[in-house]
């Protein structure tokens, strides 16, 4: 079991199922919406559970993905592909250690020109 939450507290999930190593997405939609870019592990959906569930507010970034956030202080949490039965986490919303790892980069043709991804993982466009 991993628990985690957004900046403020109002919105703390918990996810039952062992967390799946990670991807960096460098797409210019997460690069926007997180700052930088954006890494995120998959979970079940039916493996989630979210408090405050009412405090999450979620955007519609294309017509198969909402985003989801906290009202409150806008920390990014989760990429839902509607159409599937998994959600994203921000592997940086998490408590504590996680034991999950990034394991590739996707999007890397959209990163930002400002760093450079030098860690020797699988980088795919």
């Amino acid at each position: 079991m991993a628990t985690g939450g957004c900046l403020c507290g109002a919105v703390r999930f918990t996810v039952e199922a062992p967390l799946k190593d990670g991807d960096a997405c460098h797409c210019s939609q997460c690069r926007r919406m997180s700052g930088h870019y954006w890494a995120s592990t998959d979970v079940p959906a039916a493996d989630l559970e979210v408090e405050g569930v009412e405090h999450v507010r979620w955007y519609q970034s294309s017509p198969k993905v909402m985003r989801g956030f906290c009202g409150t202080c806008g920390s990014t949490l989760f990429w839902n592909p509607i159409y599937r039965d998994w959600i994203s986490i921000s592997l940086g919303a998490f408590d504590g250690a996680t034991g999950a790892r990034l394991h590739s980069h996707i999007f890397v043709s959209g990163k930002g020109d400002y760093y450079d991804i030098t860690d020797g993982l699988p980088q795919k466009d």
